[in-house]
């Protein structure tokens, strides 16, 4: 058998070398696509330490905002497919977005799901001192200032503002969208006194104290009893945000398969299950094949949520 050439061995080595590539002793970066303070960041955080440990690397949060979620989605995407560098996202930047946005530099389909860590009802809150308690009130403001009253999200097309929007196609009142990088922006405008409604993850209400509307769920959340759904109030609106990591869509199985079985790992931990119950965010954890047939139904509801409601040409 002939020897290969210098050049061709060395490319073996490195293929060889490159093949046996753990994470483990490196640096893996979480990119979270919001500013921090909201409950993608505050779900990061509570999972970071017990993701390192399990890895047996330093694992850190990133926090590239923008664009509704999708530069941190780009970077993720173009990033080395080595297992370093991942994508810890809510459902927006996954399958809202690009079924949304036009010129929009990735699709789900590249990215490889590493598995998902929770989800969340959607929740309609604003500061004690804004003056409304229900959704009478805010309705009954929205209309006395003519459309006017804004509403913060998160992004274009985040569930913020898709929850939102749903909102006054049901209720026929219209309202403001005002669109900042993350939930802690939304936070900022509250207590600057400009915003004085949000809808997004309950891990905002507790950590700043906030009254909480109504919920978009099938049924009254445990931890804000006193809050109706929007079914009880007449409306059959649900809305949930669900949170995985994911990997850009080359990563070897092999190093899919390490960061699957750590985030199992993780995922068990009282520290998480303790920590995210404290933010009002329960762990739902679905492997990574669960988690791709999920995307894919996920991408193809809110396509065609997308294309009925004429949000795409809107926006």
């Amino acid at each position: 058998m002939p020897m290969p050439c210098r050049s061709g061995l060395a490319a073996l080595v490195l293929a060889l070398l490159w093949a046996a590539t753990d994470v483990r002793a490196q640096t893996v970066t979480l990119v979270v696509p919001f500013a921090p303070g909201g409950g993608t960041d505050l779900t990061a955080r509570v999972i970071q330490p017990e993701l390192a440990a399990a890895l047996g690397a330093t694992v850190v949060v990133k926090n590239t905002a923008g664009a509704s979620g999708t530069i941190g989605g780009a970077e993720v995407a173009r990033a080395a497919p080595d297992g370093q560098v991942l994508f810890f996202s809510p459902v927006g930047p996954l399958a809202i977005q690009p079924n949304l946005q036009r010129g929009i530099r990735y699709q789900a389909a590249d990215f490889a799901p590493v598995c998902q860590v929770a989800s969340v009802d959607v929740v309609m809150m604003t500061p004690q001192n804004s003056g409304m308690r229900t959704l009478a009130d805010v309705l009954t403001k929205a209309r006395a200032e003519g459309g006017n009253l804004p509403y913060g999200s998160s992004g274009i097309g985040t569930m913020p503002h898709i929850s939102m929007v749903d909102l006054q196609r049901a209720t026929g009142v219209r309202m403001t969208h005002v669109p900042f990088r993350g939930g802690g922006e939304v936070m900022l405008a509250f207590q600057q006194g400009t915003l004085a409604l949000f809808s997004d993850q309950p891990a905002t209400v507790r950590q700043h104290n906030l009254h909480t509307i109504a919920v978009f769920a099938p049924e009254r959340l445990a931890e804000f009893p006193d809050a109706p759904t929007l079914r009880e109030l007449g409306y059959d609106l649900t809305y949930a945000i669900w949170t995985g990591i994911f990997a850009p869509a080359a990563t070897p199985a092999a190093v899919l398969d390490r960061l699957e079985a750590a985030c199992a790992t993780a995922m068990r931990r009282p520290a998480v299950s303790e920590g995210l119950r404290r933010i009002d965010t329960p762990v739902v954890y679905r492997d990574r094949r669960t988690l791709a047939t999920f995307l894919a139904a996920e991408n193809e509801k809110y396509r065609a949520l997308i294309e009925a409601s004429g949000m795409r040409q809107a926006e």
